[in-house]
């Protein structure tokens, strides 16, 4: 089993498989609009913007699980994001990374990559790194800068 065996819902309601993702880096990340991490949009999209020419994406769940930090709608969502922060990388629906519940993306990165906590989502904004291969193969915690990964990030794009 790999990342490409994942089917994920758009923000319109319909699915994309995470094979229209193969052959490149990607960081994945649980978000919330109204977190106080919020400001690490700004960070994930500097990354994008200087790296998505050398096959590096970053891709945005919205999760609402952390103290209704991402309460509003899709187009809500957007406009902050926008607005606020001027992100143009992939944005999905809405997900739930923790419980019975949880997307199946997340019940798998959580076992490929878990912490001394066990495999729960500690909070908005952790990251996962994937290589070209689809391999999970770094997990950071909600408070790690984004623009401290550029050196795991480079070294995967090298690979």
């Amino acid at each position: 089993m790999s990342i490409y065996d994942f089917t994920v819902q758009k923000q319109d309601g319909t699915d994309q498989s995470m094979r229209d993702f193969q052959g490149q880096v990607l960081l994945i990340v649980n978000t919330a609009t109204g977190c106080g991490l919020a400001p690490q949009y700004k960070e994930l999209q500097e990354l994008y913007d200087s790296y998505k020419d050398k096959g590096f994406v970053v891709l945005d769940f919205p999760c609402n699980q952390f103290l209704n930090q991402a309460p509003g709608s899709a187009e809500e969502i957007n406009q902050t994001c926008s607005l606020n922060y001027g992100t143009s990388f992939p944005r999905f629906a809405k997900v739930t990374v923790n419980g019975a519940g949880a997307s199946p993306l997340y019940r798998y990165l959580k076992r490929e990559k878990s912490t001394v906590l066990g495999g729960r989502i500690e909070w908005n904004f952790t990251k996962f790194l994937v290589d070209r291969q689809g391999r999970v193969v770094k997990r950071y915690l909600p408070t790690t800068s984004p623009l401290k990964l550029k050196e795991d990030i480079e070294h995967f794009l090298e690979k």
